[in-house]
């Protein structure tokens, strides 16, 4: 006998399959028509925690995606998937192919999140529809971004954060949240964490409020933690930025993985919560939402799943009413992804990226008109597919000596 939960739950999951039904009737009529003729990858000299992927097929369209994981790596698992000579379109099919268990090893999921990426890509060219249109979007049509106060000189002078909050200011990009890592209050030191001291706990509570005193109340900040500190400590730095009223307060804890005393700082902090930046998959986010551990999710497109992971992730969350928001610190392909992912969720929150950066390194990776981020709002690509054009001359800038797609 089903109870009223039961028929609750299915009712609020019914939507979260209707998007896989929407591409499946957009793909019906090109099935078998093209065919995967190799996957490559390539890493570029200033990803850090990724590379690019690049599927190639008989009828001459290619596309891109960016992985969690080196180019040596990606190499050697990629033949594995056995890919070659399949329909690029059967893309869940290869997602729940591809997510099995491999023996001897388990998958890969930030090698098959850039894949799936890429799979998204083409399916959107050979379509001739942009990703977000295959999922059933767009659910908006700009969306918003935050960005990265690691340009401050010295938190600890309230002159230094005033210079930094003038220069903000003059950006063309006009992001309205910006989030910045304790740490940088404690310059100099070494081997910062998991136990956080009383005397940083003051340079970190001063740091900050010298940022909110320097950009006023029209700048969000938010506190950006790299799971470093334990328990007690989690709970003290949280406190201790509580008075600038952050924007949320993302991986205090040491053990990424869900755990109780991730529910314990959720009860002992005003401040929202987020994390997920190097989960995988629902199986691994499911516990946070599941005990409401944190307020937000923050998955990254590279690394928890692809496109195709993540909006199985972002429809959870949904049917417990948590937003979901998205970790890139990638290149243009990832934050390309995590756009159209972001266009077609319903409980999208803000994605972070690496443009507006000094020197705008990151948009000049497409050719002709650069991505153009206005008012904090990124502008959803209209071209097929991701809608990313890449300018070869970039890659070739940008590719170490010796090394080529393989």
């Amino acid at each position: 006998m089903w109870s009223r939960r039961d028929i609750l739950r299915m009712a609020l999951a019914a939507p979260a399959g209707s998007w896989l039904a929407h591409y499946e009737a957009l793909a019906a009529p090109a099935r078998g028509a093209v065919k995967i003729t190799a996957v490559k990858a390539l890493q570029l000299d200033f990803q850090g925690d990724g590379c690019l992927v690049r599927i190639e097929t008989d009828a001459g369209i290619t596309g891109y995606g960016e992985t969690g994981v080196d180019v040596k790596m990606a190499r050697a698992r990629i033949g594995q998937y056995r890919l070659v000579g399949a329909d690029p379109l059967s893309i869940e099919r290869h997602f729940q192919s591809m997510t099995s268990g491999i023996h001897p090893f388990l998958p890969s999921i930030p090698l098959i999140s850039g894949i799936d990426i890429a799979l998204w890509d083409l399916a959107g060219k050979i379509l001739d529809v942009p990703v977000c249109k295959l999922m059933g979007g767009p659910q908006r049509s700009a969306v918003p971004m935050y960005s990265h106060g690691d340009a401050i000189k010295d938190m600890s002078s309230l002159a230094s954060c005033k210079e930094w909050a003038q220069m903000i200011r003059e950006q063309p990009e006009g992001f309205s949240a910006y989030k910045i890592e304790p740490t940088q209050t404690l310059a100099g030191e070494r081997g910062v964490g998991p136990t956080v001291t009383s005397a940083q706990l003051r340079k970190i509570a001063k740091g900050f409020a010298n940022v909110r005193e320097a950009v006023g109340d029209s700048i969000d900040i938010a506190v950006h933690c790299h799971n470093q500190w334990d328990l007690p400590s989690a709970i003290a730095v949280s406190r201790a930025t509580e008075s600038i009223a952050p924007l949320f307060i993302e991986d205090l804890l040491s053990n990424v993985e869900y755990c109780e005393a991730w529910l314990a700082i959720k009860q002992a902090t005003r401040t929202p919560m987020l994390t997920g930046e190097k989960l995988e998959m629902v199986k691994q986010f499911k516990p946070f939402v599941d005990h409401q551990a944190v307020d937000i999710l923050h998955p990254d497109v590279s690394f928890a799943g692809g496109i195709s992971g993540c909006r199985k992730i972002a429809d959870y969350a949904a049917m417990n009413r948590m937003p979901v928001a998205l970790h890139n610190i990638g290149s243009l392909v990832r934050t390309y992804a995590s756009v159209h992912l972001a266009a077609g969720i319903s409980n999208f929150y803000r994605s972070e990226c690496r443009l507006g950066r000094p020197g705008r390194m990151y948009e000049k990776m497409s050719l002709g008109t650069p991505p153009v981020i206005r008012n904090s709002m990124f502008q959803i690509p209209t071209g097929p597919g991701l809608g990313l054009e890449i300018d070869p001359a970039f890659m070739r800038e940008h590719t170490p000596k010796g090394e080529d797609w393989a």
